[in-house]
């Protein structure tokens, strides 16, 4: 075997369909779109989530309550998980947490919860805090820093 015997595997390969070009192509008449209705026109496209008349699938799913298309989902980090991984005096940013597998997902931004008690004086850094978690971080002599 070499490159000048090479061919493609059978059925691979079939010459291309010329549509619409009389009736000795085995194409003629309709060229393939059958009698009449929309599908036979040029131009015709279908409306996104179009399925013939049948209900569609975004009419056919029930739909409940209200879902508010500004919320902010946060990334959670407790205070009780925060004084077992980190040493006293550690600032603690959004990147030191996603580096120690705290916290996952690029662009989430993180919220400090007050699960747990804390004694070490840490220096957090966060998007958001819950009132608990910034005294709790504060009676520890440590600071709790909001970012834009």
């Amino acid at each position: 075997m070499d490159l000048s015997n090479l061919k493609p595997a059978q059925g691979a390969k079939h010459a291309k369909k010329r549509v619409g070009r009389g009736h000795g192509t085995g194409q003629g008449a309709q060229a393939g779109r059958g009698h009449k209705g929309a599908q036979s026109r040029s131009g015709f496209k279908f409306k996104r989530g179009f399925e013939g008349g049948q209900m569609p699938l975004h009419r056919r799913i029930p739909k409940r309550g209200f879902h508010n298309g500004f919320r902010r989902e946060y990334a959670v980090v407790n205070l009780d998980t925060l004084a077992e991984r980190f040493d006293a005096g550690t600032v603690i940013t959004p990147e030191l947490l996603r580096e120690s597998g705290l916290v996952h997902g690029a662009t989430a931004p993180i919220k400090v919860l007050a699960r747990g008690d804390i004694a070490k004086k840490l220096t957090v850094r966060a998007h958001k805090f819950s009132g608990r978690a910034a005294e709790k971080i504060a009676a520890a002599g440590g600071a709790a820093e909001v970012l834009a």
